[in-house]
C-alpha cells in the first residue's frame, strides 16, 4: 500500500461512515477483508503520516482545541487529523492554525466542547482488523514488531525534529503563533476585534477568515 492507496482507503471509509458506523469501524471492516501484509502496510503508512505532524505547532493547536493535550491525547489528535482525509490533513500540516476554519472545530468551540478532532479508535484500526483475520488482536503486535524489523525505515524523529518548542500556557505566544485558533479559544488578547461578547471570536468571523492572522 503506497501513500496514494492509503489516502484512497481513508477517503472510502470517510464516505461510508455514518452516525451508526463510525469512521474507525468502517475502516477496520475494510482492512479486515485484506491480507495481513496489506494491513501491515496500512499501519506503516499510518505511522508515517501521523509521525509527520508530530510537531510542536500541531501540538499547540491540539492544546487549544482540546483545552490541554497530553502525550496520549496528542496521538489521538494526530489520528483524528488523518481521519479528516487528505485535504484537511495536508492543510493542517502546512498551517495548523487553519484548523480554526474546520466546521467541527468551530462548532465545538461555540459549544465549549473539547473533543473536536480527537479520535483514539483510529490508532487501533489495524490491530482490530488484523485480529479479525487471525482471531487474536495480539497477533498484530507480534507481526508488526517483525515487520518493522524487516524494513529499512528511517529512524524516528526525536524532539529536534518537532520544530521550535514554546509555552502553550503563554496566551501572547499562542496568539502570535496560532492567531485564529487563539482568537477562537482564548479570545482577543488585545480586548479589541470581533467577538461574541465573551472574548471569543464569533463563528461568522472564523468562517469568513476576518480574524487577524
Amino acid at each position: 500500500m503506497d501513500t496514494t492507496e492509503f489516502w484512497t482507503t481513508i477517503e472510502a471509509a470517510r464516505s461510508a461512515a455514518s452516525a451508526d458506523r463510525p469512521f474507525a469501524e468502517v475502516l477496520a471492516d475494510d482492512l479486515a477483508t485484506r491480507s495481513k501484509e496489506d494491513i501491515l502496510r496500512y499501519q506503516e503508512r499510518f505511522d508515517e503520516v501521523s509521525g509527520a505532524v508530530y510537531r510542536w505547532d500541531v501540538w499547540a493547536a491540539a492544546y487549544l482545541i482540546g483545552g490541554g493535550c497530553s502525550d496520549d491525547s496528542f496521538m489521538d489528535f494526530r489520528a483524528g487529523l488523518v481521519a479528516l482525509g487528505r485535504d484537511w490533513y495536508e492543510k493542517a500540516a502546512a498551517d495548523p492554525d487553519g484548523l480554526a476554519g474546520h466546521p467541527a472545530v468551530i462548532a465545538a468551540a461555540g459549544a465549549y466542547r473539547d473533543e473536536a478532532l480527537f479520535d483514539e479508535d483510529v490508532n487501533y484500526v489495524a490491530a482490530r482488523a488484523f485480529g479479525r483475520v487471525t482471531g487474536d488482536e495480539e497477533d498484530f503486535y507480534e507481526a508488526w514488531t517483525e515487520y518493522e524489523a524487516s524494513r529499512d525505515r528511517p529512524a524516528r524523529r526525536g524532539d529536534d525534529g518537532m520544530g521550535e518548542d514554546f509555552d502553550f500556557d503563554d496566551a501572547a505566544e499562542m496568539h502570535s503563533r496560532l492567531p485564529r485558533l487563539a482568537a477562537l479559544y482564548l479570545g482577543d488578547i488585545t480586548g479589541q476585534g470581533p467577538s461574541d461578547g465573551d472574548g471569543r471570536a464569533s463563528v461568522s468571523d472564523l468562517e469568513l477568515g476576518t480574524v487577524p492572522g
